[in-house]
Parts: structure tokens; sequence; C-alpha cells
């Protein structure tokens, strides 16, 4: 019994660092970041964040690139609001997205974006490698989120996101 677990444990070993060192297509990459939505417009007003409110949301993904160039991302973001003393998730973003490498640490995401609380919409997002490691790399980006839906004026943000990859 002790060998079957030596030997699982040394197989999920040799698993794991095989994906970190991975140099060839498809290449899995996972990340996790921060994201401050900065400015929102609307037909109605425009809204700032931390006059009013915070707002801060924690993208975590997984990005499969088929090649050097193009790959595809799914994230998840839950999106905490604090207001008049009081905190609150209030919504889970779903963001399946294609990747296009740009070049230079530079990277273009196009997401589709479906909301809990019932918005939708589409997010372009720009994306920079600021520093690469050889087992992780540190990013900013630039995501402007476009939403509809729920009884709401469509909605153009910009925000300002960073994070690391691995």
């Amino acid at each position: 019994m002790r060998q079957v677990r030596f030997a699982i444990i040394f197989v999920l070993l040799a698993l794991n660092v095989s994906v970190f060192s991975q140099t060839t297509y498809p290449k899995i990459t996972g990340y996790f970041g921060v994201v401050h939505p900065i400015i929102t417009f609307s037909e109605d007003e425009t809204t700032l964040n931390f006059r009013d409110y915070y707002a801060v949301g924690f993208p975590t993904g997984i990005n499969i690139w088929k090649s050097a160039k193009i790959g595809f991302s799914f994230e998840v973001v839950p999106n905490i609001k604090a207001e008049n003393g009081v905190s609150k998730m209030n919504s889970l973003l779903f963001h399946p997205g294609v990747l296009v490498a740009l070049g230079n640490g530079y990277t273009f995401a196009g997401r589709a974006a479906f909301e809990t609380n019932g918005r939708y919409g589409f997010t372009p997002v720009f994306n920079k490698t600021v520093i690469k490691n050889d087992n992780s790399s540190y990013y900013v980006a630039i995501p402007l989120p476009v939403r509809f839906g729920n009884e709401h004026p469509t909605t153009f943000g910009i925000g300002f996101q960073f994070g690391i990859a691995f």
C-alpha cells in the first residue's frame, strides 16, 4: 500500500513538472489577478470607482495556447462591491474568449461576458507582460467591458488589471 501511494505521488509530481516545463503546443497556463473598474459610461450617468463605492474583481483563468500566436482562454471573475459600509459579492462573471499574441509581450483577448446579475456583453482586453521569469510572469491589462441587458442601459467601461501567470 505504501508503494502505491509513493507511485501516485511520484506520477502527480512528474505531471506537475511537465506542465510547467511545456515548450510545445498546445501550451496550458493559468493566472490570477485583481481588476479595478475605473470608470463606466452609460446614456444615463458616468460612474467612478473609488468615489461613492469601491468595486474589485478577482479574475482567475486558464489559457490554452494552440500556437505561439493564438489560443483560448476561460476566466471566472467574482466581483465584490463595498458601499455605505456594506460589502458583498454582487456578481460572478463567466468570461470565455480568444487570445491573440501581438508580439513584444502584448496580447489581445476578445472575451464574451456573462454575468450572474443578468448582464451580458463582450470585453476587449489589452494585456502586457511586464516581468517574465522561468516559472511565472507578471502582467498588467486594460479591460474595456461593454454590457447590455437586465433592463439597464448599455454601458462601456475602462478598468485596470494586474496579476501573475504561471
